[in-house]
């Protein structure tokens, strides 16, 4: 039953191991249970994750729990001798610190990460896999044309401001502008600002990071119309700042500096009165799914976010492709560990190189703040059974399903739509900033799973997924989706892959927003390396 390809197994065949479990067991199809006690994601793992809090004493199919085990956390399938392998996803995950016995709690009291400093692999000798998921196929949403040929999923104005010092200032405009365009009918679907705290006091590449960040917003094709808002004294000058943003977006932009106008208010909401007259010609049509652009990301992951939620977004970035659309990947130090994964799947040696340099330039980032690489998962992912980076990794890279990898960026770029395939963007796996740069990568939308929960969206559409059923249930004003189901029993991942997808297409054509739409939680976080004056 074994997959032959060269990429983690898909979770199909994930849960035929738990549903003959099952079946062994006799437990009930319809019931709402997990369809086993634990899970044993690959053959050649030593340990397995516990789909409900374990008791001591407790016999759970292939051992009996020595300790109390929490649900999302590992129990050792045999003795684990110390300095060995700790496997799960068929891969190393980090080393026994001492004698771990069959049946005991496996995590960061008898683990240790073995993390190598620097990334040392062959050339590239194999071109990736890119007919995996499917055939070709064709479906569509209604979006709309953009006069450059790009198309949005929302028909927006965005104030971008080129420093903190304007933030309350926007924040006002677009109030105000709201209350006097945004209306039942009105073309305009929403007038948005996203204060961030930089722009002046910063030099060299720190500076051209912002830049590159905010200018990518700026061209984002779900914001029909753009005011860039500067002060007038920061670094960040307006005169430099409109040189990255595109040089045909005259209709499209307005800019000014509040220290110039008497009334920055008054003429800011004057400049989006215009420019909702210029979003008013657009209207949806039908586009072809090769152009939509999904961000995939997750926060606050648990021990079943690499066996629910991750994978199915993974079949999302599948299904996707296989229309020639274009999912966008980040998170670069959750990569850490699972290179190996991706790699396997370049395009060409280009992207195969791209890939390295990626990874080593990540850590040596680390390195040259005097930071360890695997101090990454965070106490929450520890919490909900994360032990070490590696493991995170393996199952974060889960979401980029199993499609080549057709395209490396550096932050910043704008990723290219209709590559049918993956694009790794470089970043840190902060959420904010990572779902920042993934946005301002010509993300339409993004799809985030988490396992302990988060009421954060971004300039673009946020798709929340939760990883477990008690998530959706406790938090339903932040969880779009629950991929709960697959753990509990009571859905397959077929069914789940349809349903989601369609509530993707839902999302882009309008027809349904997401919980951080509705709340209106959208914000940014620019990624900063540098000096401050």
């Amino acid at each position: 039953m074994l997959s032959t390809r060269r990429h983690l197994p898909d979770l199909q065949w994930i849960l035929a191991v738990a549903m003959t479990a099952q079946k062994e067991t006799g437990v009930n199809n319809t019931a709402m249970k997990p369809r086993a006690t634990i899970l044993q994601i690959h053959p050649k793992d030593n340990v397995a994750v516990a789909l409900c809090d374990i008791s001591q004493g407790q016999d759970v199919g292939k051992v009996t729990a020595k300790e109390n085990i929490p649900a999302g956390h590992k129990v050792a399938l045999r003795m684990i001798h110390k300095g060995e392998a700790i496997v799960k996803y068929g891969y190393p995950i980090g080393v026994a610190r001492s004698d771990i016995q069959e049946g005991e709690f496996v995590h960061v009291h008898n683990v240790a990460s073995a993390m190598a400093e620097k990334l040392e692999i062959g050339a590239f000798h194999t071109v990736g896999n890119s007919t995996l998921g499917g055939s070709q196929t064709s479906a569509t949403f209604e979006g709309f044309r953009r006069p450059n040929g790009s198309v949005g999923i929302r028909n927006e104005i965005w104030i971008i401001n080129t420093v903190g010092c304007v933030n309350h200032a926007a924040t006002r405009i677009a109030e105000r502008a709201t209350r006097e365009i945004v209306r039942e009918g009105s073309a305009v679907e929403g007038i948005y600002t996203f204060n961030h705290p930089f722009g002046c006091s910063q030099l060299g590449d720190d500076l051209n990071q912002t830049q590159l960040l905010l200018s990518g917003l700026a061209k984002h094709p779900n914001a029909a119309g753009v005011l860039v808002l500067g002060l007038g004294c920061e670094n960040n000058r307006l005169a430099s700042f409109m040189k990255f943003v595109e040089k045909d977006a005259a209709d499209r932009v307005r800019y000014f500096n509040a220290q110039d106008v008497v009334d920055e208010l008054d003429t800011g909401v004057q400049r989006i009165h215009e420019l909702a007259e210029y979003a008013g010609q657009f209207r949806r049509e039908s586009i072809p799914a090769s152009e939509l652009i999904l961000g995939m990301k997750c926060g606050g992951s648990d021990g079943l976010s690499g066996i629910t939620a991750n994978p199915l977004v993974g079949r999302i970035a599948d299904r996707l492709a296989a229309n020639g659309g274009t999912s966008i990947l980040t998170e670069v130090p959750e990569m850490f560990g699972a290179e190996k994964v991706l790699l396997d799947r370049a395009a060409n040696a280009g992207v195969y190189d791209g890939t390295i340099n990626m990874v080593n330039a990540f850590r040596e980032y680390f390195r040259r703040h005097n930071e360890p690489i695997d101090e990454n998962p965070s106490p929450g992912n520890k919490d909900g059974g994360i032990t070490t980076l590696a493991e995170k990794s393996l199952g974060c890279v889960q979401k980029a399903g199993t499609f080549s990898i057709n395209q490396v960026l550096d932050y910043g770029q704008q990723a290219s739509p209709g590559s049918g395939g993956i694009a790794l963007l470089n970043g840190p796996g902060n959420d904010g900033v990572s779902g920042s740069a993934m946005s301002a990568a010509g993300a339409h939308m993004v799809l985030f799973t988490t396992g302990r929960g988060t009421p954060m969206g971004f300039p673009v559409p946020t798709l929340k997924i939760a990883t477990n059923s008690s998530l959706t249930e406790r938090k339903p004003s932040w969880i779009d989706f629950g991929a709960g189901p697959l753990a509990d029993g009571t859905a397959d991942m077929d069914t789940l892959t349809d349903e989601l997808f369609a509530l993707v297409l839902d999302i882009a054509s309008g027809r349904k927003r997401t919980k951080s739409e509705i709340n209106g939680y959208r914000e940014i976080a620019i990624w900063k390396d540098g000096v401050t004056l």
